[in-house]
């Protein structure tokens, strides 16, 4: 799994004109799924995510999570980030996993994060979505579960 993870002032998603989640301080999280993601990936990034300590302290260095900001999370799932351009200019989305194994892996994203005390909103599985945030920093991190193991 990939992640990239904004820390942001104020986020939304937007599906045919209508906003469909929105978080004010908190993550938004744009999540990718690969063929060979299991459970344990989806655990994995559900922790870091949760416990990721990249929001400022009294004393202005990044040593809080959102959990002790009371910050949300808004969850995007983005098969794109599983594109390959290595070879041509464009992607090819062999190494991203097929819909019904990224959406339960996702939702078990969702549903541990939530598990952990975490408002999460999110955006529609396989639609087509408009996310506009106010990124706070700039703070953006990466993630990939497969890097880790």
């Amino acid at each position: 799994m990939r992640a990239v993870i904004q820390r942001v002032s104020r986020a939304s998603v937007n599906v045919d004109g209508e906003i469909v989640g929105e978080i004010g301080n908190g993550l938004l999280v744009l999540l990718g799924v690969a063929k060979q993601d299991t459970p344990i990936d989806a655990e994995y990034l559900a922790d870091k995510i949760a416990g990721l300590r990249i929001f400022e302290d009294p004393n202005g260095k990044m040593n809080l999570a959102v959990t002790e900001i009371q910050g949300s999370v808004l969850l995007i799932s983005q098969f794109t980030l599983f594109g390959d351009v290595r070879r041509g200019k464009r992607p090819s989305f062999d190494d991203a996993a097929r819909p019904e194994t990224a959406r339960e892996l996702y939702e078990l994203v969702v549903e541990k994060i939530r598990r952990a005390g975490i408002s999460c909103e999110t955006g529609r599985f396989q639609e087509m979505m408009r996310v506009e945030l106010v990124n706070d920093g700039p703070i953006t991190i990466l993630i990939d579960s497969r890097r880790a193991f």
